[in-house]
């Protein structure tokens, strides 16, 4: 049986960030720290402590230490990751206080990596193979008073299909892969032009929220293995347990997932 926490089960997410990471310039920092104060207001972020947990690029970990955060401690379990986000942030955030380290959230220890004043996990951890047991290990690392900031994928009636996709693209020779690309991309198209939006206009002014142009969130979304996903109610009553309180919440309800599932995000406050 396959243990969906082995680094080997997964999609290779740090290849896909670190083709994506050689376009990285000011434009996609400004649009990060634009996506983090959509979460966070600015003086919630400056002089804290950060945890990036799923740091992929380290785009956000950037843009977090330029909209103030004190530390920044990033941790991903793929070693791709690890060195992108070490490059990105050698490169623009010389000087500031900055670690990246290859650890899994299942490994992470709130008495020697913890507390942090704020817990930020966008888009991972329902790509660990255990989302319950991720979000348990990774709040446990807020500090009293302090901010957990998730984004989670919405649960679609499609989901069982997602899944079977996602193995097949995961183990699919590189040309199977881009039919995949070209036949989403033309789906994506299709979808577009029955809803009147204009696809060219789309691709050309295209921000990923996690910070990815079109291309390469594409392949992340084919290939997003493992995968799990939750709604608002299901996050609220679990986080509510874990004596946390919500702050605020971007989310919208089940859907049916056709084109596949978008992020919800969520910023909940530890109690104590």
């Amino acid at each position: 049986m396959t243990d969906l926490e082995d680094v080997e089960s997964h999609f290779a997410f740090g290849e896909n960030w670190a083709a994506y990471a050689e376009s990285i310039g000011e434009e996609e920092i400004g649009e990060a720290e634009r996506g983090l104060l959509k979460l966070l207001d600015r003086d919630e972020i400056e002089g804290r402590s950060f945890a990036d947990i799923g740091c992929g690029s380290g785009l956000h970990a950037l843009a977090a230490l330029r909209l103030g955060a004190r530390s920044i401690n990033a941790f991903d379990i793929d070693k791709n990751s690890v060195a992108t986000a070490r490059a990105l942030l050698t490169r623009h955030a010389a000087g500031a206080s900055w670690s990246v380290t290859e650890k899994s959230v299942f490994e992470l220890d709130p008495a020697e990596h913890g507390p942090y004043d704020i817990v930020y996990s966008w888009g991972v951890l329902h790509h660990t193979g255990n989302l319950d047991k991720a979000l348990r290990n990774a709040t446990a690392l807020v500090g009293n008073n302090g901010l957990f900031v998730i984004a989670l994928y919405r649960r679609t009636t499609l989901d069982p299909f997602w899944i079977a996709e996602k193995k097949w693209y995961m183990r699919a020779s590189p040309n199977a892969q881009k039919r995949a690309q070209t036949a989403y991309r033309a789906a994506l198209r299709l979808g577009m032009a029955m809803s009147g939006r204009n696809f060219s206009e789309y691709v050309e002014n295209y921000r990923s929220r996690r910070g990815m142009d079109l291309d390469h969130d594409i392949h992340d979304w084919l290939g997003g293995y493992p995968y799990e996903a939750i709604l608002e109610p299901e996050v609220d009553d679990f986080l509510t347990r874990m004596d946390f309180e919500k702050s605020r919440s971007i989310a919208r309800p089940k859907t049916f997932g056709l084109l596949g599932s978008g992020c919800d995000e969520y910023v909940y406050r530890k109690n104590s």
